[in-house]
């Protein structure tokens, strides 16, 4: 029998050796069968949450090419830990002609991918909610939340016990300076592309690193985005504003606004850069843009 190798790791924080530890026991397993492996995939840091794994989308190209009669791996959970993906899957390998084997389940049936998909999925979702919950009380706490905002920088220091400690930051004076050009340039009636083309002329590093353009300043006001949308730049830290949703016909994570009431916002004036001044004018200078109509009357 033909048999191709599947493993995959989904976070960052693991490391590629976790990868040839799946393969190794694979090979092992198929060693013992008296199969012929013929090829093995991989997919290092992606969540199995998704299928959009190019390890994963070649595999399945593969067995519709007929390379192989049978997928191992060593959990099913490494294909997929997604119900009706393990299912579209489990259909895609069957029409193929394809088995699924895996080292913790054996040769995987229709009762295997209900339960088990079932279990997963919960596993998923008790995952999300245990992040969701850490990562409020990180908010809470002033610190961030994961990533940065152009304007900070992160500080690397350690506990009392030696242990890292993650999601302190102080500001960056030359970020910083930047942001207040950027605000003032706003106010004084320059657009964000012109200010874009301004700050990339004069080769100033953009957030990370990359050059400036017109979604980075002006973002989007109803959902925080953009340079002139952080309250961040006055000392308040706005956290949940949105929440991420895997599209069913696509499998990409889509944004949806969540409502105000269940924002979590913390003051942490240690990281203001812009004064309320400043601020207020170009939330004037937004409002106007928004309904030229109401402006023009009230003057």
């Amino acid at each position: 029998m033909r048999v191709a190798l599947y493993a995959r790791y989904s976070s960052d924080l693991q490391r590629d050796a976790s990868i040839e530890d799946q393969l190794r026991l694979c090979r092992g397993h198929a060693e013992r069968q008296g199969w012929t492996v013929v090829d093995s995939y991989s997919d290092r840091a992606i969540s199995g949450a998704s299928m959009l794994r190019p390890g994963l989308q070649e595999l399945i190209a593969d067995a519709a090419r007929g390379r192989f009669d049978i997928v191992l791996a060593e959990a099913m959970d490494r294909l997929s830990r997604d119900q009706e993906d393990i299912a579209g899957l489990y259909k895609r390998l069957s029409f193929a002609d394809v088995r699924i084997v895996t080292i913790a389940e054996g040769d995987i049936s229709e009762m295997h991918i209900g339960l088990k998909g079932t279990m997963n999925a919960l596993f998923l979702k008790d995952l999300a909610l245990k992040t969701h919950r850490g990562l409020r009380g990180r908010i809470e706490a002033g610190k961030s939340g994961g990533g940065n905002a152009y304007g900070y920088k992160i500080i690397r220091s350690f506990a009392a016990d030696g242990t890292p400690t993650a999601g302190e930051r102080e500001i960056n004076p030359i970020e910083a300076e930047t942001v207040r050009r950027i605000f003032r340039d706003f106010v004084n009636g320059q657009s964000p592309r012109a200010i874009a083309h301004a700050l990339n002329k004069e080769s100033i590093p953009g957030p990370s690193g990359v050059g400036w353009g017109q979604s980075t300043i002006n973002g989007n006001a109803e959902r925080g985005t953009g340079i002139l949308n952080n309250e961040l730049y006055i000392g308040r830290l706005v956290w949940n504003r949105l929440r991420y949703v895997k599209d069913p016909a696509t499998g990409k994570r889509v944004s949806r606004p969540n409502p105000p009431e269940s924002w979590v916002v913390t003051e942490v004036p240690e990281l203001r850069i812009v004064d309320d001044e400043l601020w207020q004018a170009v939330k004037s200078r937004q409002s106007k843009a928004r309904n030229p109509v109401a402006s023009s009357r009230a003057l």
